[in-house]
């Protein structure tokens, strides 16, 4: 009998061993599908990609560069942008190279706040204007504690990488103190070999007209300025743009964003209209010689 017993024994530990193993081989293959997903499908990009993320009634694009190089330009209201991240880039990527903002306005900073709490930042940029608004003190607060170090910038200086830029057109010194934020706008014309896009955050037609009169604004693609106010995307800037693609970050809002008379003026000038809150985040790159669209809800 104690023999039996002994056997039942052993037997019963043969198999809680036989499946310990097949746990570990399970959490092997597991873990090795999580290693071949980044093989696969997050090889180091080698042409810049452009996402104009979907963050709602707010701002959000991300360009980037090749070997991986992560600009952020804005970060919409609130922590939306966070699941879009979980869209285009690893989960195990934790590193932003470059945190842009426009401007301080909530709708354009609020989704940074969580962003520097969770991801490592190489630098914050911005365009020098301060503000006592709460969310912006805070933001402030997370990136000195993380030792990020806080950049201004204004017009003609530049952001080079390899063979892209950004050069920032907008704005200069003395706009700084205007009492108006969205005559502030930190404005960016990111040029690469293979294409052209403008930034404009939430200029009016005032900032357009002053762009206008100074810089070849030719490009490919334009982030349509302030959710498609009437009050921006002017007919003279249009056809200085010359946009192939336009993308209009919009959600749900009472403002009537995007405006009728801006989709007009926009069709007028042959330009292929996207928007976020009807395709969701999109994503523009180049191959052979072709600018290529995805969308993603």
């Amino acid at each position: 009998m104690a023999g039996v017993a002994l056997q039942a024994g052993k037997n019963k530990m043969e198999s809680q061993g036989f499946k310990k193993i097949i746990s570990a081989l399970f959490f092997l293959l597991i873990a090795n599908g999580f290693i071949w997903f980044e093989i696969i499908f997050n090889q180091p990009n080698k042409n810049p990609e452009i996402y104009f993320l979907d963050v709602g009634q707010g701002d959000s694009e991300m360009v980037v560069l090749p070997g991986n190089v992560k600009v952020l330009i804005d970060g919409g209201p609130d922590n939306k942008i966070l699941s879009d991240f979980s869209k285009v880039i690893s989960p195990y990527d934790r590193y932003i190279d470059l945190m842009v903002l426009s401007h301080p306005q909530m709708d354009h900073y609020g989704g940074f706040i969580e962003t520097a709490r969770r991801y490592r930042i190489g630098a914050f940029i911005f365009n020098g204007r301060d503000t006592d608004a709460r969310g912006f003190q805070q933001l402030k607060n997370i990136l000195k504690e993380k030792n990020v170090p806080i950049i201004a910038l204004k017009e003609s200086d530049e952001i080079n990488y390899l063979n892209d830029k950004f050069d920032v057109l907008f704005p200069p010194p003395d706009f700084l103190d205007d009492k108006d934020l969205n005559n502030t706008i930190l404005t960016l014309q990111f040029i690469s070999p293979d294409m052209k896009a403008i930034f404009t955050g939430d200029i009016g037609q005032n900032i357009e007209n002053y762009l206008v009169s100074k810089y070849d604004l030719h490009s490919d693609i334009l982030k349509v300025a302030h959710h498609g106010s009437r009050f921006s995307s002017s007919p003279e800037f249009l056809n200085a743009v010359a946009p192939k693609l336009s993308v209009i970050e919009v959600g749900k809002n009472s403002y009537g964003h995007p405006a009728p008379a801006v989709l007009e003026r926009l069709a007028e000038i042959n330009s292929k209209i996207f928007r976020t809150d009807k395709n969701g985040i999109v994503k523009i790159f180049a191959e052979n010689n072709n600018l290529k669209i995805l969308t993603q809800n």
